[in-house]
């Protein structure tokens, strides 16, 4: 649509297209292309676009930890700045799923731009970079961080410091970011603004007089947090002539224009028709269209040092744009890439299984989609001799396989069964050869092995100070590693302890929920690989190994964990026409034993008096059918018993 004959001041935005600048007179509008400069729009929604300068840009993230208000706040900004029309406005803008709403966390990060007045009469560019909320994200919410020079910390006034508050303050420290720390909820009955800015004054120095304490939900204090970013935060660095580097903080599959990427320009200038290289696998792209981030994304000419845009390339898959990758141009391509890039490595593995095997392709097509937006999702066909076909899945962490799990449910309508989650380990054999095991399946036998490593992990533990015994008894039943213990002020403590990291993945997080009353909050990070004494674990049901049960265990725990197994598979398992033998085994020894009776028919009620002899033929005839049922007979398994392991201190 195109807007002819409007007389009225404007300028065609260079930044736009190639057009000449032309003040004044009667010209033909494309709203496409061509936005008003200091100005109101003459058309009614036309975005404004100005050729900003570098002193004029303010780049900046929020970290906080989950259901701080990190998104709450973010539409508030929105709507100051006005970047939203009140049509457009919801609530959490930039969560795009329903399962970040429902669960108040960021799992994609987002990036937009905005424009803001400021009262001395300047106008300035925002552009926030949205983070991930959760420790399964960390390598993300450090790309993030490092496209940005400085970071807003959201502390709830009623929680106060958790857990990630202190991770992602770290990785804000580690990239030199200035921090502003604002108190949010400052409108909640429970609220204790003040306790909690004392707390953030002895972490950050801050004087707790400074502190701005704002509350999300009415925009109370909004106002002069925008003020203190324009203060505050360092304008972007960088010679817009140089040569280029542009780091990649995040990227999404669109179907028809291939894999979008999320940049941070930090040298030089990229433009439509250049041809791009990532510097960590070679690739190389022609530029066919770059642009800004608002809601939606707006295309412009060109993409300067500082500045935060998207590019499109027609990139057919999204593992070809890793996050934290470097982009340079084909001809002129830079030295040195932006430091601080490495492939994401999944932590926990699951094996999932369709429940009707004819929906093994369908969940193949599924997860290659999921893997469209998810680069860090690996999988890989896998075998079970009690399921059938399935996949074995890498996940970053656990709150990322159940995201997994509910999309492949809500999204595609799947029906699936997911195994016990493992770690990897790493395993060094007796002839010297190094591998790595994912699935307790594929465990080498124990005659070949010289020593079996395990991912042993960092855990931060911010508590009230009342739990403190409970949950270092807690981590110490999961051999953990005791490090130092910090009080963050008169009622909260600091835990720092080693954990080897399957210790965590079974139900570590809700044992520390009960035992804290939902007080605690953990945050960890990969330490190292570590020497155990680990053992696989074998269940056999009627003396054939289940595959999908076996699990890898420290000796120490291999008896008491093979007992309350065939216990609690005993209570899942139905009753045959055959008796049922279940154990747990290490190698060939047989550690416990628990027997599922047969139902039984009572084939002697017709017997009324007579000779004793009558009653024993009939037992035996019924004891030798019984045999040869158990011999060919077929024990199904239910859904439950795969997830026996996770409940079996229930």
């Amino acid at each position: 649509m195109v807007f002819r004959n409007i007389e009225f001041p404007f300028i065609i935005c260079q930044n736009c297209t190639d057009r000449p600048t032309v003040r004044g007179g009667t010209r033909s509008m494309d709203p496409y292309y061509t936005h008003a400069q200091n100005t109101p729009s003459p058309v009614q929604g036309l975005a404004r676009c100005m050729k900003y300068e570098q002193k004029q840009i303010r780049n900046f993230c929020i970290i906080a930890h989950i259901d701080h208000g990190k998104s709450t706040l973010a539409d508030r900004l929105l709507e100051k700045t006005g970047t939203l029309s009140e049509r457009e406005l919801q609530e959490q803008v930039l969560d795009s799923m329903d399962l970040e709403r429902e669960r108040g966390i960021t799992i994609k990060s987002h990036a937009i731009r905005m424009t803001y007045d400021s009262p001395d009469g300047s106008t300035y560019v925002l552009n926030l970079i949205d983070t991930p909320g959760h420790v399964d994200f960390t390598y993300e919410v450090s790309r993030a961080l490092a496209a940005c020079e400085g970071a807003i910390l959201v502390v709830d006034a009623a929680q106060g410091i958790e857990a990630q508050t202190l991770s992602n303050l770290s990785l804000a420290l580690e990239g030199d970011l200035e921090i502003i720390p604002i108190l949010n909820k400052i409108d909640l009955p429970g609220a204790n603004p003040d306790i909690v800015a004392q707390s953030l004054e002895n972490l950050l120095g801050e004087p707790a007089e400074d502190i701005i304490r704002i509350s999300a939900k009415t925009g109370q204090g909004v106002d002069q947090l925008l003020e203190s970013i324009i203060e505050r935060v360092p304008q972007p660095s960088g010679d817009p002539d140089g040569v280029l580097r542009a780091l990649i903080f995040d990227s999404v599959f669109n179907t028809y224009r291939g894999s979008i990427v999320y940049t941070r320009v930090f040298e030089g200038s990229i433009e439509k028709g250049q041809r791009m290289l990532f510097m960590s696998n070679g690739k190389e792209y022609d530029v066919e269209e770059i642009g800004i981030l608002r809601l939606d994304m707006e295309p412009v000419k060109k993409l300067r040092a500082g500045e935060v845009g998207y590019i499109i390339g027609s990139i057919k898959e999204v593992k070809d744009t890793r996050v934290g990758d470097t982009i340079t141009l084909s001809k002129n391509p830079a030295r040195h890439p932006i430091t601080g890039f490495k492939d994401p490595k999944p932590m926990v593995f699951s094996g999932v299984y369709p429940t009707d095997s004819d929906d093994f392709e369908d969940l193949r097509s599924s997860l290659d989609k999921l893997h469209l937006n998810d680069a860090s999702l690996t999988y890989e066909p896998e075998t079970s001799t009690a399921l059938g076909f399935g996949f074995r899945i890498g996940f970053l962490g656990l709150l990322h396989m159940e995201i997994v799990q509910e999309r492949l449910d809500r999204e595609f309508g799947l029906d699936i069964i997911t195994t016990v989650p493992n770690v990897k380990y790493r395993v060094i054999k007796t002839d010297g050869e190094t591998i790595h095991v994912e699935n307790p399946s594929k465990m080498p036998p124990a005659g070949l092995i010289d020593e079996i490593q395990e991912p042993y992990v960092k855990t931060e533990i911010i508590t009230p100070s009342e739990y403190i015994g409970g949950l270092m008894k807690l981590c110490q039943e999961r051999r953990g590693i005791y490090i130092n213990t910090q009080y963050l002020d008169s009622e909260r403590v600091n835990l720092e302890y080693y954990l080897p990291l399957a210790e965590i993945v079974f139900d570590y997080y809700d044992r520390l929920k009960s035992i804290s009353r939902g007080y605690a909050s953990l945050d960890y990070e990969f330490e190292d690989f570590r020497k155990s004494d680990l053992v696989k674990l074998d269940v056999l049901v009627n003396g054939d190994p289940v595959d999908a049960l076996s699990t890898i265990v420290h000796r120490d725990k291999a008896y008491d964990m093979g007992r309350k197994l065939t216990a609690k598979l005993k209570e899942l398992i139905p009753r045959q026409m055959f008796e049922v033998a279940l154990q747990a085994a290490i190698g060939t020894r047989v550690i416990a034993r628990q027997t599922v009776k047969a139902i039984r028919k009572d084939v002697t009620a017709k017997c009324y008096g007579g000779d004793i002899s009558r009653k024993r033929k009939l037992l035996e005839k019924q004891k030798k059918g019984k045999k040869r049922m158990k011999q060919v007979g077929h024990v199904e398994l239910p859904q439950e018993a795969f997830l026996a392991v996770l409940s079996i201190d229930d």
